[in-house]
């Protein structure tokens, strides 16, 4: 029999709230973290808007000797990793070192670190690694800074697949713990807050040009036009079920489900392939489609894309069969870091009996989805559905479970 893998463990970075507590109060409120980015100057670019995490400040969360080695996105990493860790209840120095492992995701947090260096570069010159280096290097850094950090010498890893990646570090995660791995740290904090990083998302087209928060980010809307970028995300604690229940451990969850494909080629004539990566993970947890309480869309607020994502959803549940939310409306889009995110609440609203709603929004008639609008809403969540698509053609989904 195949052993479970349960979550005992969270830890949250968001841009409406630090910790799982600021942050599930705030998205259970319906409250945004998404405005006018003030971490460099916006004014000449086309995309003002951010969901940037507030009132982190890593000298007081961290030993000075890891700033210099660090940008910003490994801090909140690694801050996230502690605080996942302490509600776990686990001290990694009291476990042996070669049962505990690290697989996160990364897609765009490079850009910070790979920006560093090329300043760098340009100051110092030839000392310094190439920006190209240091930006395949930097794949590597939160993975293994939490590795080392907590002297964890099992299976390490990252996975590359831009928002559906985090879905995936998490189904890596499960494999090396039916593997004999006892804990994997996983899930993903993103970000690419930084000029340089926003030169390249500019580049995909998909970005929302709105200044005006509350109508910039609108997946669903009859005027979706493209997305707020994030940063932050969530990590968790991941263990074999028996193992977690042998130390009296709390458990959230389990993660019963994975499936994911790729897109075919444009103009090939062939569907989506999310529709087929959610009958995967339905099939792959064992339950059928009536059996899921909440979807967490990927609500990429571009019109074709959500009119494929309604379709699949549709099809897999029947018209408005199942509820259906996009707390990312409040945090936007978080890259790597925004499935782990919605896992995390996923596993809070199993927790506490609420879906959180999808803020600022007038979903269009057309995609006939059960979308829960404005305020939470009260329901018994035993199983819950998290889709991501990455840009490249990557469709994940995850289900997850109440514990048994």
């Amino acid at each position: 029999m195949t052993s479970s893998v349960v979550v005992t463990g969270l830890g949250v970075a968001s841009p409406n709230g630090l910790g799982i507590q600021d942050y599930w109060a705030a998205t259970v409120g319906g409250k945004s973290g998404i405005g006018r980015i003030t971490r460099f100057d916006p004014s000449s670019y086309p995309a003002k808007l951010a969901g940037e995490v507030p009132g982190f400040v890593a000298e007081d969360l961290l030993p000075s000797r890891l700033l210099p080695q660090t940008d910003r996105v490994t801090r909140l990493a690694l801050v996230a990793a502690d605080w996942a860790l302490a509600d776990a209840g686990i001290t990694p120095a009291e476990l042996p070192e070669f049962d505990m492992g690290v697989v996160t995701a990364s897609a765009a947090g490079g850009f910070e670190f790979g920006q560093g260096e090329l300043q760098a570069l340009w100051s110092k010159g030839s000392q310094y690694v190439s920006a190209y280096q240091s930006f395949a290097w930097f794949y590597a850094v939160n993975s293994g800074q939490i590795s080392i950090r907590n002297g964890m010498k099992g299976p390490s890893g990252v996975v590359v697949s831009d928002q559906a990646g985090g879905l995936d570090a998490v189904a890596q995660a499960r494999r090396q713990i039916r593997k004999g791995t006892s804990l994997i740290v996983s899930g993903a904090i993103d970000a690419s807050v930084c000029p340089w990083g926003w030169v390249a998302q500019l580049a995909s087209d998909r970005l929302s040009t709105s200044e005006e928060p509350t109508r910039a980010y609108l997946p669903f809307d009859r005027e979706a036009a493209g997305y707020v970028p994030g940063e932050g995300g969530a990590i968790l604690i991941m263990e074999d079920a028996e193992a977690a229940r042998a130390r009296g451990a709390r458990i959230y969850g389990e993660v019963s489900g994975y499936g994911s494909t790729i897109d075919p080629k444009a103009g090939s004539g062939r569907p989506p392939g999310l529709r087929k990566a959610i009958e995967l993970a339905l099939a792959d947890a064992g339950v059928a489609p009536g059996d899921v309480d909440v979807v967490f869309a990927d609500a990429a607020a571009d019109p074709e894309l959500d009119r494929q994502e309604a379709e699949a959803l549709n099809a897999v549940f029947g018209t408005r069969g199942v509820a259906v939310t996009a707390p990312k409306t409040m945090t936007g889009r978080l890259y790597s870091g925004a499935a782990p995110l919605d896992l995390a609440a996923a596993f809070l609203a199993i927790k506490d009996g609420v879906i959180p709603p999808t803020v600022h929004i007038d979903p269009a008639a057309e995609y006939d989805l059960d979308l829960v609008l404005g305020e939470p809403r009260t329901a018994e969540v035993r199983t819950a559905l998290v889709v991501a698509r990455g840009y490249g053609g990557f469709n994940s989904a995850v289900v997850v479970r109440a514990a048994v």
